[in-house]
Protein backbone atom coordinates (compact mmCIF):
# COMPACT_ATOMS: atom_id res chain seq x y z
CA UNK A 1 0.00 0.00 0.00
CA UNK A 2 1.75 3.69 -1.00
CA UNK A 3 1.32 6.30 1.76
CA UNK A 4 -0.16 7.91 -0.87
CA UNK A 5 -3.57 6.08 -1.40
CA UNK A 6 -5.38 4.73 1.93
CA UNK A 7 -7.13 2.41 -0.39
CA UNK A 8 -5.91 -0.34 -2.48
CA UNK A 9 -7.78 -3.29 -4.60
CA UNK A 10 -6.90 -6.55 -3.64
CA UNK A 11 -6.44 -9.22 -6.19
CA UNK A 12 -7.81 -12.28 -6.75
CA UNK A 13 -5.28 -14.70 -5.86
CA UNK A 14 -5.01 -12.08 -2.58
CA UNK A 15 -8.56 -11.97 -2.21
CA UNK A 16 -8.48 -16.03 -1.94
CA UNK A 17 -5.25 -16.13 0.59
CA UNK A 18 -7.27 -13.06 2.66
CA UNK A 19 -10.77 -15.63 2.96
CA UNK A 20 -8.36 -18.08 4.89
CA UNK A 21 -7.75 -16.17 7.55
CA UNK A 22 -11.22 -15.74 9.08
CA UNK A 23 -13.91 -18.03 10.07
CA UNK A 24 -17.01 -15.76 10.08
CA UNK A 25 -18.06 -14.19 6.93
CA UNK A 26 -21.66 -12.95 5.82
CA UNK A 27 -24.17 -14.67 3.18
CA UNK A 28 -26.32 -12.51 1.44
CA UNK A 29 -29.37 -13.93 -0.13
CA UNK A 30 -32.09 -12.57 -2.00
CA UNK A 31 -35.56 -14.18 -2.45
CA UNK A 32 -38.41 -11.60 -4.15
CA UNK A 33 -38.29 -8.27 -2.39
CA UNK A 34 -36.81 -10.12 0.78
CA UNK A 35 -32.85 -9.53 1.54
CA UNK A 36 -31.20 -11.46 4.22
CA UNK A 37 -27.97 -11.96 5.79
CA UNK A 38 -26.44 -14.88 7.50
CA UNK A 39 -23.05 -14.82 9.89
CA UNK A 40 -21.83 -18.13 9.29
CA UNK A 41 -18.76 -19.74 9.37
CA UNK A 42 -16.84 -21.30 6.39
CA UNK A 43 -13.36 -22.96 5.00
CA UNK A 44 -12.29 -22.18 1.71
CA UNK A 45 -11.80 -25.67 -0.02
CA UNK A 46 -10.55 -25.15 -3.18
CA UNK A 47 -11.82 -21.71 -4.90
CA UNK A 48 -14.94 -22.40 -2.92
CA UNK A 49 -16.34 -21.53 0.08
CA UNK A 50 -17.97 -24.19 2.29
CA UNK A 51 -20.64 -23.59 5.59
CA UNK A 52 -22.39 -25.88 7.20
CA UNK A 53 -26.01 -25.39 8.54
CA UNK A 54 -29.41 -26.11 10.07
CA UNK A 55 -32.88 -26.97 7.95
CA UNK A 56 -34.09 -23.18 8.13
CA UNK A 57 -34.20 -20.34 6.26
CA UNK A 58 -30.46 -20.12 4.46
CA UNK A 59 -31.52 -23.62 2.27
CA UNK A 60 -35.18 -22.53 1.79
CA UNK A 61 -33.97 -19.30 0.40
CA UNK A 62 -31.12 -20.71 -1.72
CA UNK A 63 -33.28 -22.95 -3.60
CA UNK A 64 -35.79 -20.43 -4.43
CA UNK A 65 -32.57 -18.52 -5.59
CA UNK A 66 -28.65 -19.62 -5.49
CA UNK A 67 -27.50 -16.26 -6.18
CA UNK A 68 -25.84 -14.56 -3.42
CA UNK A 69 -23.03 -12.69 -2.00
CA UNK A 70 -20.25 -13.68 0.42
CA UNK A 71 -18.31 -10.92 2.33
CA UNK A 72 -15.64 -11.29 4.79
CA UNK A 73 -13.68 -8.68 6.27
CA UNK A 74 -10.58 -8.04 9.06
CA UNK A 75 -9.03 -4.62 11.03
CA UNK A 76 -6.35 -4.54 13.08
CA UNK A 77 -5.38 -1.24 14.50
CA UNK A 78 -3.38 -0.39 11.54
CA UNK A 79 -5.26 -1.99 8.01
CA UNK A 80 -8.07 -3.13 7.41
CA UNK A 81 -9.80 -5.39 4.42
CA UNK A 82 -12.93 -6.45 3.33
CA UNK A 83 -13.32 -9.05 0.36
CA UNK A 84 -16.70 -9.92 -1.37
CA UNK A 85 -17.49 -13.12 -3.08
CA UNK A 86 -20.83 -12.65 -6.04
CA UNK A 87 -21.75 -16.57 -7.04
CA UNK A 88 -24.12 -18.74 -6.31
CA UNK A 89 -24.66 -21.45 -3.35
CA UNK A 90 -25.88 -25.17 -3.19
CA UNK A 91 -26.10 -27.44 -0.77
CA UNK A 92 -24.03 -30.58 -1.18
CA UNK A 93 -26.46 -33.87 -2.16
CA UNK A 94 -24.19 -36.83 -2.79
CA UNK A 95 -22.83 -38.88 -0.44
CA UNK A 96 -19.33 -38.49 -1.81
CA UNK A 97 -19.75 -34.56 -1.78
CA UNK A 98 -20.31 -34.73 2.08
CA UNK A 99 -17.75 -37.08 2.82
CA UNK A 100 -15.28 -35.13 1.32
CA UNK A 101 -16.56 -32.00 3.50
CA UNK A 102 -16.84 -33.68 6.71
CA UNK A 103 -12.65 -34.01 6.01
CA UNK A 104 -12.51 -29.87 5.74
CA UNK A 105 -12.90 -29.89 9.64
CA UNK A 106 -15.75 -27.21 9.47
CA UNK A 107 -16.88 -27.30 12.99
CA UNK A 108 -20.16 -25.24 14.18
CA UNK A 109 -19.24 -22.21 16.58
CA UNK A 110 -22.73 -23.03 18.54
CA UNK A 111 -23.47 -26.38 19.63
CA UNK A 112 -26.34 -27.48 17.42
CA UNK A 113 -26.33 -30.33 15.09
CA UNK A 114 -25.95 -28.90 11.14
CA UNK A 115 -26.20 -31.72 9.05
CA UNK A 116 -26.13 -29.28 5.66
CA UNK A 117 -23.14 -28.34 3.79
CA UNK A 118 -23.45 -25.56 1.32
CA UNK A 119 -20.45 -24.88 -1.00
CA UNK A 120 -20.59 -21.46 -2.67
CA UNK A 121 -19.07 -21.16 -5.92
CA UNK A 122 -18.07 -17.15 -7.22
CA UNK A 123 -18.29 -16.02 -10.72
CA UNK A 124 -16.35 -12.92 -8.88
CA UNK A 125 -14.43 -11.73 -6.12
CA UNK A 126 -13.28 -7.95 -5.36
CA UNK A 127 -11.73 -6.81 -2.18
CA UNK A 128 -9.82 -3.91 -0.61
CA UNK A 129 -7.45 -3.13 1.60
CA UNK A 130 -7.29 -0.17 3.53
CA UNK A 131 -4.65 1.96 5.96
CA UNK A 132 -6.65 3.03 9.36
CA UNK A 133 -5.12 6.49 9.87
CA UNK A 134 -6.32 9.90 11.31
CA UNK A 135 -9.02 11.63 9.21
CA UNK A 136 -7.34 14.17 6.72
CA UNK A 137 -8.20 17.59 7.75
CA UNK A 138 -12.12 18.19 6.27
CA UNK A 139 -12.09 22.26 5.91
CA UNK A 140 -8.46 23.05 4.72
CA UNK A 141 -5.56 24.54 6.85
CA UNK A 142 -6.70 27.71 9.00
CA UNK A 143 -5.36 30.81 8.76
CA UNK A 144 -6.16 31.09 12.34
Amino acid sequence: MSTEDPVVRLSEDECWRRLEGPEIGRLVTHVGEVVDIFPVNYVVDGHSLVFRTAEGSKLVELTVNDEVIFEVDDHTDADAWSVIARGTAHALETLAEREAADRLGLKPWIPTLKYNYVRITPASLSGRAFRRTPEPERYGVSDY
